[in-house]
């Protein structure tokens, strides 16, 4: 239970880092108390992974270790993928935390709610969870969580927005890809040649589509951008006319 308690909130937190919660723990935190919207995160993610906990550990208990390690392996190179292309809140997001209702605690909650079902945390506990002690996964997933979003309430709170982001989730994205690489090849040890071939056509393809993604959503970016620059270079421009 302790290895697995450690392993998982190694591998949470990492994934936490710079992710789009994050970012809301950030906004909710220069708004309201910081013991609320903490409270708020520890009782969503609990609820979130106990579920995820609960699902991956009765899909493993029907699937080889050797197969999981490989799919969990999969999976860490998607999660580094999609951190090298980075969170963003989208509008329905960002007026949720920007906006509450009678309870700060019951709209920060409902808020991680949402936000975590389908997240790459959640992906990541049940494919930890389908391999190691259920309760150590529960345990060191939601801790690792709730400590990667008390630092973004920490440094939020003490810097504001201005944070080195790109930075940090640049080093979490090469240690996704470390973990990748090592959950891969322990898989593929005692694999057929088959399962190896799959293995490794299934990898490329993930990275092919993923730098397709990546460079797709920085395009997407930089045109948004140029548009905001656009549009504000109009408006300074009506604004001398008047």
């Amino acid at each position: 239970m302790v290895t697995a308690l450690a392993l998982s909130f190694a591998v949470i937190f990492v994934a936490e880092l710079g992710d789009k919660s994050q970012l809301m723990a950030m906004t909710f935190a220069l708004r309201y108390r910081w013991w609320v919207v903490l409270t708020a995160i520890l009782t969503a993610t609990t609820l979130v992974h106990a579920a995820s906990v609960f699902l991956g550990h009765f899909l493993g208990l029907s699937i080889p270790t050797e197969l999981m390690s490989i799919v969990g392996g999969l999976s860490m190179l998607v999660f580094g993928l999609w951190t090298v292309r980075g969170d963003e809140l989208d509008d329905d997001e960002a007026s949720r935390a920007g906006r509450v209702g009678r309870s700060v605690f019951f709209a920060v909650m409902s808020a991680f709610l949402l936000a975590e079902l389908g997240d790459k945390t959640m992906l990541a506990t049940i494919a930890l969870a389908a391999d190691h002690d259920w309760l150590g996964v529960w345990i060191g997933s939601t801790i690792g969580m709730v400590a990667a979003d008390a630092l973004a309430i920490i440094v939020g709170r003490t810097l504001g927005r201005h944070l080195p982001e790109r930075t940090i989730a640049l080093g979490a994205a090469v240690l996704f890809f470390g973990f990748a690489v090592w959950l891969i090849a322990e898989g593929l040890a005692g694999a057929s040649a088959p399962v190896a071939a799959v293995t490794i056509v299934g990898a490329l393809v993930i990275t092919a589509v993923g730098v397709f993604w990546i460079i797709a959503t920085n395009r997407r970016r930089a045109a948004e951008a140029a548009h905001a620059e656009t549009d504000t270079a109009s408006d300074d421009v009506t604004q001398i006319a008047k």
